[in-house]
């Protein structure tokens, strides 16, 4: 891959032409890096349903042409200059927030939101020169959240770049650049479920499901899934959940339905829909006393959180988790090295595999609710 260091490379890339049209497969050219960037090849990536969102464009701003995807496994193919910490034949994984390890977020302990490359949904351009590194025929293609993996080749800022252990498999360990991280992050990391403890996880997706899997890890002895599709409940079974609610269930609000089942409340919630009421149910339906709430999902941008002040003076903690409170360059690597010590379980996670050129079959099962993470190979 050295041979092509400091020149535009010709490869495929899907891409979204107009939003909520299926990709379409083209030629782009993809620009050398520039100071502090970072070219990789991408191996594998996969479909999370931020990048469904993006695409369906409904609630935010449209940007197109544009090439999404975010969760991938890659190796570097060259690096741009001042890049110290990366060299060509690396693995890694590219990141939708980085670590810049200059601001005083990424200098604190507590926290993981970099000033610098914190997630830009509207930015479609490098921050190096505010251009794109991707063209057909002279037009610009946008980038998507600083990593656009739906292409063989892309131009990542050095500090949204994960170096991991190249004893892992790719086609494995891509899940962990995004939604597996936030989940199981968000249970580890800011919930901290004691042994033994009971934990409720709201949305039994990919993030609910790597929430219940981080539950498990931390040895709780109760996992209640609480989804309003009673499909997902088997599935779930496999991440350590031990019961299920399903709201629609009961005529009473589900915080109500958990303190019942559950004594006063669960001593842990993890909410990961980014609706406001499962939002509220989550933090009302922990113990007083000591119960914690980890907000992980997304609300709409007019979204009012609401509830009676008693519910914090008696000792209710409500907390909010950015990317599972993981520092990308730090701490991810650790992630992949609990996988690889056998301590998470990846596999379960991935439902399909397809090839890059049926991109859009991965739509299709994203959309239908069938699966959890559809693995696209980038080189079949």
């Amino acid at each position: 891959m050295a041979s092509t260091a400091g020149q535009v490379i010709r490869c495929k890339a899907a891409v979204a032409w107009e939003a909520g049209k299926p990709l379409v497969m083209e030629e782009v050219e993809v620009a050398p890096p520039q100071a502090m960037e970072v070219r990789l090849k991408v191996l594998f990536t996969s479909l999370c349903h931020t990048d469904v969102y993006f695409w369906e464009a409904k609630g935010q701003t449209p940007l197109f042409p544009r090439i999404f995807g975010h969760e991938a496994s890659g190796i570097v193919e060259s690096v741009g200059e001042g890049v110290t910490d990366l060299k060509p034949g690396d693995h890694v994984l590219p990141v939708f927030t980085g670590e810049c390890k200059e601001c005083r977020h990424c200098k604190s302990e507590e926290s993981n939101m970099c000033d610098l490359l914190r997630i830009n949904t509207d930015r479609g351009v490098m921050l190096n020169d505010g251009k794109t590194r991707f063209s057909i025929n002279g037009k610009p293609i946008y980038h998507f959240v600083g990593t656009s993996t739906f292409s063989e080749y892309t131009v990542v800022h050095v500090g949204c770049v994960a170096k991991i252990n190249p004893e892992a498999p790719l086609d494995k360990v891509c899940v962990l650049s995004c939604g597996i991280s936030t989940g199981l992050g968000a249970t580890l990391n800011v919930a901290k479920p004691n042994k033994g403890s009971s934990v409720a996880v709201f949305g039994l997706g990919a993030v609910g499901l790597a929430a219940a899997e981080g539950a498990r890890i931390a040895g709780a002895s109760r996992i209640i899934g609480v989804d309003l599709n009673p499909k997902r409940f088997e599935e779930a079974k496999k991440f350590g959940v031990t019961e299920f609610v399903n709201p629609k269930d009961y005529d009473k609000p589900v915080q109500e339905v958990i303190a019942e089942m559950t004594n006063g409340g669960v001593d842990r919630s993890v909410e990961c829909t980014g609706n406001i009421n499962a939002m509220i149910s989550a933090f009302e339906c922990v113990h007083d006393g000591w119960g914690v709430a980890v907000l992980v999902g997304v609300p709409n941008k007019d979204d009012a959180f609401k509830t009676h002040p008693m519910n914090v003076l008696n000792e209710r903690t409500l907390k909010g988790t950015f990317f599972g409170n993981y520092k990308p360059r730090t701490d991810l690597p650790s992630v992949v090295e609990k996988y690889m010590n056998k301590e998470l379980e990846v596999e379960k996670f991935i439902t399909h595999e397809v090839t890059f050129s049926e991109i859009n079959k991965a739509f299709d099962y994203m959309l239908a609710g069938d699966g959890i993470r559809c693995i696209i190979r980038m080189d079949a």
